[in-house]
């Protein structure tokens, strides 16, 4: 009998974790893509970014440590865009990311939220299966949505409806 993985704690936004976020979001980033200026501020101030205007940030943490990270925004009184979702490549494949993904949507749920959508990029395939597995579904795919996001490397929006 193998032995049971640890416990993942999902957390809200705490100052002592500000670095891990950056230090998860830049790991994905920058492995594929390239660090934008849209991404900058939230890397930086994600408290100020997403927190202040009435989002969240969520830590996925394994034996006290942040192993994931994801965020919402406040896009208006019933929508939340989920950004910025990273999980350590030490932790990919322990569930992570359905730990956060189900924080992100009960709490915008419990916000009075109505919807949720993100944008992303094709070619992150682990991704695309999660969010596909929470419910979103495709609405816009292509290079276009690169100039309407901010975002050069999206070509994918994705919504589910709460």
């Amino acid at each position: 009998m193998s032995p049971a993985l640890p416990t993942v704690e999902v957390v809200t936004w705490r100052e002592a974790f500000r670095s891990d976020f950056e230090r998860l979001n830049r790991q994905w980033i920058e492995k594929d893509f390239h660090i934008e200026g849209s991404d900058l501020a939230s890397l930086t101030d994600p408290h100020g970014t997403f927190v202040a205007p009435g989002g969240e940030v969520f830590f996925a943490l394994v034996d006290g440590r942040v192993l994931g990270t994801c965020a919402l925004r406040k896009a208006d009184g019933d929508t939340y865009e989920l950004c910025k979702m990273a999980v350590s490549p030490e932790a990919r494949g322990r569930d992570l990311g359905d730990a956060l993904m189900r924080a992100a949507l009960t709490t915008a749920r419990e916000r009075g939220a109505r919807r949720m959508y993100l944008v992303t990029n094709s070619a992150l395939a682990p991704a695309l299966g999660l969010y596909r597995k929470h419910g979103f579904v495709t609405t816009r795919s292509g290079p276009e949505l690169a100039a309407a996001t901010g975002y050069s490397r999206a070509d994918v929006e994705m919504v589910v409806d709460l």
